[in-house]
């Protein structure tokens, strides 16, 4: 098997989920059990930051965040609705841009220069969930210190000090680690970093990105699963010849059924995509002018291609932070359901955060834009205020694709719950469709494809209610519309019981 192909299969076979979709769970229950800080009254983690020393870059030492995406856009909105921001958080950040709405970047950001793309500052948190738009004014106005483009590097957990790229001295009395994820990358040695060659994690990405797009004739996306669908997507509005290249034998194989997937790549057929599926790739070549010029594939063959994306995944972006206890079977920092580490005062968020999913009782890594905002607020407001309840998240997983000006079909899909079990498939994808897993006769999970308003807000109480639904009456549903309202019937049938 070749380097790439056992890479593409290690990631993808950890995407499939005997439990589901909530990603990265175990089969084990014993990582279920309370967290050995769960013990400690979160009060105690609020721990001393007056320091008399000005050898520190930060003034505000009291709350201090690592990391500069979604999770630290709306964790520093908690610290300001609380009045716990002004003058005692600092917010530091790899990037040169303070939070914004990452999930832009391979959607909206991506449209054709004469389609209205998204660009900053239209997409910093928190307007993907209707909030205010924190531009780097609004985080001065709240008094709250951001340090851009200065990574951490290392961290002093008994003098409660962090260390940045550039040499610099952090000073925390609780802190709160929210360094999401890197993406996966092929090895320098197979032409993993040829020019050309493009990944998607932050703003300088999707810019390099785009600027192959201007001049790109033959793309070729690497990997069947969100990423490449919705680069895919942009790309046929950039009218490019595209390739999408991937291990297994359909799109997204880590949540949609085999015949989901099919509805969607016959789509993206129809806009003129081609697909290698169950391939592997030996390695990505050079052309006289040092840029990529093609796909090697593991049976010889060659695929002409001046632009590709890689889009095989991520791992949890740990480091310097291993010591505060990582979780080995789903990675990530292992956090309690009030995201606390096993070090008073020091917390995990969003994708980098191994956590109790209370309604499967199993633990899991959830790499999701949703989870990463719910998952800061949580945290937030138990470090400040008294509330102690658990996290409870529902998964929640979505996709909006082909959304530019001119496209003849807009693809919008949503799913709650827990893909196990058998499923039911409703509707002829023109355009709705909808998919229902059904285990020991509950609702599950389900998912929508162009749904309305209504119907979309209906699916999070079906798939955290988990109603008992007829099975046959559901199969015999004509229409999306009438699947909905049999499920409907069911949630009604076991609030009654």
């Amino acid at each position: 098997m070749s380097p790439v192909r056992k890479a593409m299969a290690g990631i993808s076979n950890s995407l499939q989920l005997k439990h589901g979709l909530a990603l990265w769970c175990p089969q084990s229950s014993s990582l279920t059990r309370p967290h050995p800080s769960s013990s400690i009254r979160f009060r105690s983690f609020h721990r001393n930051f007056v320091v008399a020393s000005s050898s520190f870059l930060n003034d505000n030492r009291e709350f201090v965040i690592v990391g500069g995406g979604n999770a630290a856009g709306y964790a520093a909105r908690t610290f300001v609705e609380h009045g716990m921001a002004d003058g005692r958080l600092c917010i530091v950040s790899k990037e040169a841009y303070a939070p914004y709405e990452r999930p832009a970047l391979t959607k909206g950001y991506l449209f054709p220069l004469d389609k209205k793309p998204a660009r900053l500052p239209g997409f910093h948190t928190c307007v993907g969930s209707g909030g205010e738009r924190q531009t780097p004014e609004w985080y001065k106005e709240k008094g709250i210190e951001m340090i851009y483009e200065d990574p951490v590097t290392s961290i002093d957990i008994e003098k409660q000090t962090l260390t940045t790229n550039s040499g610099k001295l952090l000073k925390y009395g609780s802190l709160i680690v929210a360094t999401g994820c890197t993406a996966s990358r092929f090895p320098e040695k197979i032409g993993g970093n040829l020019p050309g060659v493009h990944y998607i994690r932050d703003v300088a990405d999707a810019d390099a990105l785009i600027s192959s797009l201007e001049k790109a004739q033959k793309v070729v996306i690497v990997g069947g699963g969100y990423i490449g669908m919705e680069v895919a997507a942009a790309a046929v509005g950039w009218k490019l010849d595209t390739t999408i290249i991937f291990p297994e034998n359909q799109l997204l194989q880590r949540l949609f059924t085999p015949s989901l997937a099919q509805r969607y790549e016959d789509l993206y057929k129809e806009n003129g995509v081609k697909f290698l599926k169950g391939v592997s790739i030996k390695n990505l070549e050079a052309g006289s002018d040092g840029r990529v010029a093609a796909v090697k594939l593991g049976d010889g063959s060659t695929i002409e291609a001046d632009t590709i994306v890689v889009g095989i995944g991520a791992k949890p972006a740990v480091s310097p932070f291993e010591v505060v206890g990582l979780n080995n079977t789903v990675g990530g920092i292992q956090v309690d359901g009030l995201f606390r580490t096993s070090i008073p005062g020091i917390f995990a968020v969003g994708d980098v955060a191994a956590f109790p999913l209370k309604m499967y009782d199993r633990v899991a890594r959830v790499e999701h834009v949703d989870h990463a905002r719910r998952s800061a607020q949580h945290c937030v407001k138990a470090l400040v205020s008294a509330q102690t309840h658990t996290y409870d998240y529902l998964p929640y997983f979505y996709s909006r694709v082909f959304e530019y000006e001119g496209s003849p079909r807009k693809v919008w899909w949503q799913f709650f719950g827990d893909n196990v079990g058998e499923t039911v498939e409703i509707g002829n994808f023109d355009p709705k469709i909808a998919t229902f897993w059904i285990d020991s006769g509950k609702l599950k999970g389900v998912l929508l494809e162009s749904g309305s308003a209504e119907e979309f807000k209906l699916l999070p109480e079906l798939a955290r209610s988990q109603p008992s639904i007829d099975k046959a009456m559901l199969q015999k549903a004509s229409s999306v519309e009438e699947a909905l309202e049999v499920a409907k019937a069911s949630l009604v049938v076991g609030q009654k019981a």
